[in-house]
C-alpha cells in the first residue's frame, strides 16, 4: 500500500510540474505571432476605409508604410522566438524532475525502512507495551550510561570540603540520623558525587520506614534517573509511583511519569499528565517550560490536534529564602547572630532547592545570596547545577544567568 500511494503521489507531482510545459508546446505561441495578426488586420482595415472614402489615398499610403514596418519587425521577432521554443524547457524540467525523484528515493532507501509493514494502532500499542516491559534495569542502564567527567574541585572552598568530610564521618557513626543523611545527600549532589548521593538517599528512605517523605522519594528517583542517563527505569518508576501514593499532587513525579510514557512510545498517556500540570501551573515552576515547549507536538501525537494550550499567566508569589536585601539587613546584627541567621537562611533555601527543586527565580536568589556572603565557589556550583536542571529551556535559565552575571560568574 505504501508503494502504491508513493507512486500515485509521484505521478501527480510529475503531472503538475510538466503540464504547463506541455501546454506551452501544444497551444501557446510567441507574442510576435499575435502582433503579426493584429497588423495584418490593420492593413485590411486601411483598404476598407480607402474604398469607403473615409481616408485619402496619401493617408492610406502612409498608414500602409507604417504598418508594414511593424509587420516586418513582428515577423523578425517571430523568427527569433521559434528556435528557443518550449521544447528545450520541457527537457530541462523533465531532467530536473527525474533528478529530484531519484534523490528522494535514494534518501528514503538510506534513512527509511523500506521493508517495514503497516502497523495499526493496536500493534503500535502492543509494541509500546513490549518496550515498556523490556526496559533495562537500573544496574543495566547505569552500566550503559556514558561515563561522567570528573568533578573539578580545584576552586572549591577547602573549609567546605572539610565540613563535608566531617559530615560523612558523622553519618558513618550514626547512619540512621535522617537530618545527617539529608544534608549528606545535598552536599554530595553539590559535589557531583551522584553515586554517593544516591546511596545516602536510599539510606534516608530506608530509615523512614513505611511512610517516607515523598520529597525524599522524589529526590532518590531523580538521582537514579540522572545516573541512568535520563532513562526512567522500573526501579525509578516504582519510587515515583510510591511518592504519588503518599502525595497524589506531587508535580515533579507526575512530570517524570509523563516523560516515562514518552520514552516508551505512549504520547496518549503522557498528554493528560502534562496537560493537567500545565493547567495547574504555576508558570514559574521548573517543569512548566519544557511542558509548554512540547505540549503542541505531544497533543498532535496523542490525537488531540485541536488542543490549544492555556496562555501563560504570571502570578507573582512571595519567594521563600533570603535575597540580597535580607542578607544586608542581617549585617546589622551582632557577629554571632548575624552569621547564624544568614547561614541558616541560605542553608534552608539550598537544601530545599536540592531536595524539591524550585523556580528559576529561587535559584537566582540563592546565587545572589551566596555572592553577598563572599562564597563565589558555592555560587558557581549552584550555577552549574541550575544549568543541568534547566537544560533546554532558555526562558527558565534567563533569570538565573542574569544573577550569575551580576555575581561575576559569567561575562
Amino acid at each position: 500500500m505504501f508503494w502504491i500511494l508513493s507512486l500515485a503521489m509521484t505521478a501527480i507531482v510529475a503531472l503538475v510540474v510538466l503540464a504547463p510545459v506541455w501546454r506551452g508546446r501544444a497551444g501557446s505561441e510567441p507574442a510576435a505571432a499575435y502582433d503579426l495578426r493584429v497588423y495584418r488586420d490593420q492593413l485590411r482595415e486601411v483598404d476598407r476605409d480607402l474604398e469607403r472614402g473615409v481616408i485619402q489615398p496619401d493617408d492610406a499610403q502612409r498608414l500602409r508604410a507604417e504598418i508594414g514596418r511593424k509587420v516586418l519587425d513582428a515577423d523578425r521577432r517571430l523568427a527569433e522566438a521559434r528556435p528557443a521554443g518550449p521544447q528545450r524547457g520541457g527537457v530541462v524540467a523533465a531532467v530536473l524532475l527525474v533528478a529530484l525523484l531519484a534523490g528522494g528515493f535514494a534518501l528514503y532507501m538510506r534513512e527509511g525502512v523500506p521493508g517495514a509493514p503497516d502497523m495499526p494502532i493496536a500493534e503500535r500499542f502492543a509494541a509500546a507495551e513490549a518496550a515498556y516491559r523490556d526496559r533495562p534495569s537500573q544496574a543495566e542502564a547505569e552500566a550503559a550510561a556514558a561515563p561522567r567527567p570528573p568533578v573539578d574541585l580545584s576552586e572549591a572552598d577547602p573549609a567546605w570540603l572539610d565540613l563535608v568530610d566531617q559530615l560523612r564521618a558523622a553519618v558513618a557513626q550514626n547512619p540512621d540520623d535522617p537530618r545527617g543523611l539529608s544534608l549528606l545527600v545535598t552536599n554530595e549532589m553539590r559535589l557531583g558525587n551522584i553515586a554517593a548521593a544516591r546511596e545516602a538517599a536510599e539510606r534516608l528512605v530506608a530509615v523512614q520506614g513505611d511512610q517516607p517523605d515523598p520529597t525524599d522519594l522524589m529526590r532518590l528517583a531523580t538521582l537514579m534517573i540522572e545516573a541512568a542517563d535520563g532513562l526512567i527505569t522500573p526501579e525509578a518508576e516504582q519510587l515515583l509511583v510510591r511518592a504519588l501514593r503518599i502525595d497524589p499532587t506531587q508535580p515533579q513525579a507526575r512530570y517524570l511519569l509523563g516523560v516515562m510514557q514518552i520514552q516508551n512510545g505512549r504520547p496518549d498517556r503522557a498528554f493528560p499528565l502534562w496537560r493537567r500540570l500545565l493547567e495547574e501551573g504555576p508558570e514559574s515552576a521548573s517543569w512548566i517550560p519544557p511542558i509548554r515547549a512540547a505540549i503542541g507536538d505531544l497533543a498532535w501525537l496523542a490525537g488531540m490536534g485541536d488542543y490549544v494550550p492555556p496562555e501563560p499567566v504570571e502570578t507573582p508569589l512571595p519567594l521563600p529564602g533570603p535575597d540580597a536585601a535580607s542578607i544586608e539587613d542581617a549585617m546589622a546584627l551582632p557577629e554571632a547572630d548575624r552569621q547564624q541567621m544568614i547561614e541558616g537562611m541560605v542553608a534552608g533555601l539550598q537544601s530545599r532547592l536540592s531536595a524539591e527543586g524550585g523556580t528559576p527565580e529561587e535559584w537566582a536568589r540563592l546565587i545572589q545570596a551566596l555572592s553577598v556572603l563572599g562564597r563565589p565557589t558555592d555560587a558557581r556550583a549552584i550555577w552549574d547545577e541550575a544549568q543541568v536542571r534547566f537544560a533546554g529551556s532558555e526562558t527558565a535559565l534567563a533569570p538565573i544567568a542574569e544573577a550569575a552575571r551580576q555575581a561575576g560568574l559569567v561575562q
